[in-house]
């Protein structure tokens, strides 16, 4: 019988930051990687270093030791260091899709350029896997992934039958998308520390030995067995190499060997038995109690995750479209100053970091990253606007106008009202004192104005405001320029196609009325237009009617608040169960904006919220690491108002209602949440995640003890049956639930926490997220055809349409033009881009469905296309005019003068 081999695979999981501020981590990895590079010149029996998946630890080493640079590539080079395929270990369900792509699209180019990436998909702690992960693997030529989450291991003892999807008797086991994809799973079932700080000693190494090995044995479906030397910021084992001869030196039928993953893959792969399970879909440890699926994290600090969204939709929804626009007139694309915003934001996306639960030290510098990375997508931005309306032709408008071009950098038809202020009249500091030019221009009364298309017909717009200020201009040429000037700032109606631009100017003159009813009725508290009616009942809640399927939606819009003893990964209600409903306080409704086509309205209301839980108690439960369900610290009875102002806005013709609301948070350890019943009855749900909508169970499994069943989503979640459905969409409120009573949505607004969690005790008072917070949501109706377009509206909503103010000239681009046609029900755009390196042209999306095709007609005029990879390289699959179910779509544009 031959020998079981154990294979120990020497690494470190290295969260950048998290118990600790970043550079506290940062030097221990100096210390780390100095250790490492001098074992592998001392030990020539030490085989390799598995480098956590990550490049950005090459990046961070070499900041502090630059002279080190030659030592690190000979150590890969002789494959000692092994590394990549990606960036960062990121948290899947917290980023956008495409910024799950770019992770490994970097990852993958930053470790070509030192050597040969370990084509292993790496996720060893991430908080629950994302059911697209098979597909997005083959498509980056990954043909494997280990995890330590999301798959329950029972052991040869607990055969796994048939209907559990989540659960493996064995370590190894198949891993299949929704969209069919199959890829070899890894889990980590000891979790990867396993083998970490082996003994030298003789006896200490037989205990040791004896127990991890019946560990690996009982999970572990070969002769192959994988021991990981190594945990969270483990310094190196420098005498690991000597603890592996006693281990061999002790046993006779087994033999230790120090390796690496490429090694222990490919001699599993041999032996695979025919009885593998396979798992499918999104891995979010279903099969588990459901306390530490850690899903929580996706509230807290939901400050990070609203910061999040609007980078990602600045540098993948605007930044990135305008300028792949731009490039083909000015044949540059900014592709180092986009892999610089992108670097940058992907430093934020780790688990422990976008997550919010690490200390507050870690939480602040992530805000500066995102302000800098919104920065550059704000001037790449800039910069494609100012190339593109300067190649139009806007001498079609009158002379005295004042023109403007509009771009819709969505994949979707969309229908909007868009404001924009429009410099009318400006006097230089050159020609007059600041403080004469603003008296001037302040004292000049501002004719009527009105707006035109690139036809010279009145378009639906209104005048909101005037105003007179200062500002600048940065001439590429030249000095800065200062002034002061007169705006006028335009609310606008218009209707665009994807990936489109409009031009209009503003106009000195009368108006033609707008022949349109007001939309609001009943001192605000009524608001309808052609497609719903919306009435806010005495109690603030809602009743929307859909005037197209005449479904009733009743009593929306509650607030719900509860007190939270858990910590900012999970969380625990206090024990005395306390809910406060916002229904069951007055509701004060008001006017914002009454025009023929904006409706806004406000609902005040105030609830009396504990100002926190007993600090005393809860404080000695923290300081002694008492577990969150031990816990008897309750609300207190002190109580301060908590008054939230919610701004509801009607658009005229669209069925969707948009949601803002406003309050101060003064109150401690307390989770506020806003609800939709739907009252539909249904078994499942959907939600909006990583490439995917992902259908999800409304119930648990037995096992779950968990009272909340937390979730994640990325722009929406949805309720329907056959005939009518509910659509919710959020900005950066990756948090829901789906509660039994009235089949209702629950959005989570705000969780105030006032620790770390996990290990130890670590105090985090800016968990508590004190001072002025907002949350914007949305709630659309739908019938039994359309839902998809509810859906499409939802990420409508995160992405405003962008407006550049011009001058009169001419130019071979016309002011009103398509860039591109989409042309599917079920496509939604992902991703409009230059491939990296070049100025061909990425278009990518997926199939919001994941059982039915669609039809799908994609065109960029002057550009031929062939399907890619997500990884930018040309794929064996062939173009087609279908989009399959649940598939990840992208194509390579290249210019016909190319």
């Amino acid at each position: 019988m031959s020998k079981k081999k154990v294979y120990i695979i020497s690494h470190s999981h290295w969260d950048r930051e998290w118990y600790m501020p970043y550079e506290q981590h940062h030097m221990r990895l100096v210390t780390l990687m100095d250790d490492l590079l001098e074992i592998i010149k001392t030990d020539l029996d030490f085989h390799s270093f598995h480098l956590d998946g990550q490049t950005i630890i090459l990046d961070d080493y070499l900041e502090v030791r630059p002279h080190k640079k030659e030592e690190v590539q000979a150590a890969i080079d002789a494959g000692k260091l092994k590394i990549g395929p990606f960036y960062i270990l990121q948290d899947d369900f917290l980023i956008s899709s495409e910024a799950n792509t770019r992770n490994m699209l970097i990852g993958l180019e930053e470790s070509r350029k030192w050597g040969t990436p370990v084509k292993l998909g790496y996720f060893p702690d991430t908080f629950g896997n994302m059911g697209q992960a098979p597909q997005m693997m083959l498509e980056g030529g990954i043909e494997m992934a280990a995890f330590g989450r999301g798959v329950k291991p029972t052991g040869f003892n607990n055969v796994v039958i048939n209907d559990e999807k989540y659960a493996s008797q064995f370590s190894e086991m198949w891993w299949q998308g929704p969209d069919g994809s199959k890829i070899f799973g890894l889990l980590f079932a000891n979790w990867y520390s396993n083998g970490n700080e082996i003994p030298v000693d003789k006896e200490e190494s037989k205990v040791f030995w004896e127990r991890k090995l019946a560990d690996a044995e009982l999970y572990a479906s070969t002769n192959h067995l994988l021991m990981m030397n190594g945990c969270d910021h483990q310094p190196l084992q420098k005498d690991v190499t000597q603890a592996i001869k006693v281990a061999n030196e002790l046993y006779d039928d087994y033999e230790f060997i120090h390796s690496s993953f490429e090694e222990y893959l490919e001699a599993v792969m041999t032996d695979l038995p025919d009885n593998l399970s396979t798992v499918e879909g999104e891995l979010t440890s279903q099969e588990t109690d459901g306390w530490y699926t850690l899903a929580n994290t996706s509230s807290s600090r939901i400050y990070l995750k609203q910061k999040n969204t609007e980078v990602q939709r600045q540098l993948e929804s605007i930044a990135e479209p305008l300028a792949t626009m731009a490039s083909q007139v000015s044949g540059h694309y900014p592709h180092d100053e986009l892999r610089y915003a992108w670097k940058l934001l992907l430093q934020n996306h780790p688990h422990d970091s976008i997550c919010g639960c690490s200390v507050d030290e870690v939480h602040r510098e992530m805000m500066t990253r995102f302000d800098k990375a919104l920065e550059v997508g704000r001037f790449v931005a800039s910069e494609a606007l100012e190339t593109l309306t300067l190649a139009m032709n806007t001498e079609v408008f009158p002379e005295e106008s004042r023109p403007f071009i509009a771009f819709n950098t969505s994949g979707n038809q969309k229908q909007t009202i868009f404001e924009t202020e429009i410099e009318w009249e400006r006097i230089p500091f050159s020609e007059m004192s600041p403080p004469a030019g603003y008296r001037e221009l302040k004292a000049k009364d501002l004719p009527d104005f009105y707006v035109i298309d690139e036809q010279g017909q009145q378009v639906a717009a209104e005048i909101v405001a005037h105003d007179t200020r200062f500002g600048y201009d940065l001439p590429k040429d030249g000095f800065r320029i200062p002034f002061m000037a007169n705006y006028v700032t335009v609310r606008v109606h218009e209707a665009f196609d994807p990936l489109s631009w409009k031009g209009y100017a503003l106009v000195a003159g009368k108006a033609k009325e707008i022949s349109l009813t007001s939309m609001v009725t009943n001192d605000g508290y009524h608001l309808e237009n052609e497609h719903v009616a919306l009435t806010i009942q005495e109690d603030g809640r809602l009743t929307l009617t859909d005037k197209i399927t005449t479904q009733r939606f009743e009593n929306l819009l509650t607030y719900e608040n509860v007190g939270d003893v858990g910590n900012e990964y999970i969380f625990k209600q206090s024990p005395d169960k306390t809910v406060l409903y916002s229904h069951d306080y007055p509701a004060e409704v008001n006017v914002i904006t009454d025009t023929p086509l904006l409706a806004e309205v406000m609902i005040r209301q105030t609830l009396p919220v504990p100002v926190g839980v007993e600090e005393e108690q809860l404080r000695e439960e923290m300081k002694s690491v008492t577990e969150f369900r031990q816990r008897h610290a309750t609300r207190t009875k002190e109580t301060a108002p908590l008054t939230i102002e919610t701004i509801l806005r009607l658009e005229r013709g669209k069925r969707q209602i948009q949601c803002e609301a406003r309050f101060n948070n003064q109150m401690k350890n307390h989770r506020l949440r806003v609800l939709f019943p739907t009252m539909i009855e249904t078994n499942e749900h959907v939600a909006d995640s990583i490439y995917e909508v992902a259908t999800r169970p409304n119930d648990v499994a037995d096992t779950w003890t968990n009272p909340t069943n937390p979730q994640h989503q990325q722009t929406f979640v949805n309720v329907h049956n056959e005939t009518h459905g509910l659509t919710i969409g959020n900005y950066g409120l990756n948090e829901y639930e789906l509660l039994e009573q009235d089949t209702t949505i629950a959005v989570t607004i705000l969780r105030a926490t006032a620790e770390l969690g996990d290990w130890g005790y670590f105090e985090t008072p800016e968990a508590q997220c004190l001072g002025e917070q907002t949350a914007a949501f949305t709630i659309e109706p739908h019938g039994a055809n359309d839902g998809f377009a509810t859906y499409q509206e939802a990420h409508n909503f995160q992405i405003p349409i962008s407006v550049a103010q011009t001058s009169r000239h001419a130019g071979a681009l016309p002011a009103d033009k398509q860039f591109a046609t989409i042309e599917s029900p079920n496509y939604q755009l992902t991703s409009f881009k230059c491939q990296e390196h070049t100025l061909n042209i990425i278009m990518r999306g997926y199939n919001l469905s994941s059982d039915e095709e669609a039809p799908l007609t994609l065109d960029v005029p002057g550009h031929q296309a062939v399907r890619s990879t997500l990884i930018e390289t040309v794929s064996d699959k062939a173009l087609t005019s279908t989009l399959l179910p649940a598939e990840i779509h992208t194509t390579l544009w290249t210019s016909d003068n190319a």
